[in-house]
């Protein structure tokens, strides 16, 4: 369980105070000696900034020490945690980076109870008490101080084996159910079919019949190409060669991601619970995220995608 930890932490979030050395110093209580490496973010017209956030928690045969086992990224998305002055306190579109930093407090504090994961874990967020908001249909989306394209130059990095991309994905009318849904895999433009380990811890830890969210192209594609985007959850998948899933939390309405008193902490909870599941078993190898071959036939017969990569032509 995580709601300890997601309780603590919203608590410290919930703040126009909050910032990236609040967040470190919540985590150093917890181990001393862990890496975590805080920093601001500038946006590249120069008016926004927020506080980049990255623990890295080497495994028992992680690449860290020299292992060959894989390492996982978990990465939480958003455009903000408060869209102050416009709103007042936690919002919505914070729940990704909720979610990614109680599991790594919860990672940590199983290492110092003597439960190391094998692979290395990699969890990266960003901290912004004030930031935009944004049109979109059919409700608000929060807009954020900094490029999308910055936040993944920041959090994707080449030693990542796959990423879950944990996200506030409220503001639409094709994912019905309150929870969190998990998206297809997808690779270099590619949407593959979705993993049946994902699906299978996913029914253990919710104890539910899975749920899947429709992708299209255009959410694949880089923001800023004039496309219309579900929101940011795949972003990542723009910037790296390997597998990327998103884990999206839900409502059953449309909900914008600048309302606040939005957040339900049994579904974040319980998104964090699974991501932390697949963390276990990915570094075990016992969890894949696409299946290789089907995956190089594909390319071979069709051609590589790597341009939905790209903001294609002007």
């Amino acid at each position: 369980m995580l709601m300890k930890q997601i309780l603590e932490i919203y608590d410290i979030l919930d703040s126009i105070y909050a910032n990236g050395a609040a967040m470190e110093e919540y985590l150093r209580v917890i181990d001393p000696d862990a890496d975590i490496d805080v920093y601001e973010l500038k946006g590249e017209n120069g008016d926004g900034k927020t506080d980049m956030i990255k623990i890295r928690i080497p495994g028992t045969k992680g690449k860290t020490v020299g292992g060959e086992a894989p390492t996982i990224g978990l990465l939480g998305r958003l455009g903000g945690i408060g869209a102050r002055p416009e709103r007042i306190g936690f919002v919505s579109d914070g729940d990704g980076a909720l979610c990614a930093l109680a599991i790594a407090a919860k990672i940590l504090d199983m290492r110092k109870k003597g439960d190391v994961l094998e692979g290395d874990v990699l969890i990266s967020t960003h901290i912004c008490p004030v930031a935009p908001t944004q049109p979109h249909k059919p409700v608000a989306f929060m807009g954020s101080p900094v490029e999308i394209a910055q936040v993944n130059k920041e959090e994707v990095s080449d030693d990542l084996d796959a990423i879950l991309s944990v996200d506030t994905t409220k503001g639409n009318r094709v994912i019905n159910t309150r929870g969190f849904a998990i998206s297809p895999t997808v690779k270099e433009g590619y949407i593959l079919k979705t993993s049946e380990d994902l699906l299978d811890i996913m029914q253990i830890t919710t104890g539910r019949l899975p749920y899947v969210f429709p992708l299209t192209t255009q959410d694949i594609t880089p923001y800023g190409n004039d496309l219309y985007h579900l929101n940011s959850v795949l972003q990542p998948c723009t910037a790296t060669p390997a597998p990327v899933v998103g884990v999206a939390i839900t409502t059953e309405m449309p909900v914008p991601g600048c309302a606040t008193g939005a957040t339900h902490i049994c579904d974040v909870e319980e998104a964090a619970r699974f991501m932390l599941e697949v963390a276990k078993s990915f570094g075990r190898g016992e969890c894949q995220f696409y299946d290789k071959e089907e995956y190089e036939k594909i390319v071979h017969k069709y051609g590589s995608m790597k341009h939905l990569q790209t903001k294609g032509r002007e």
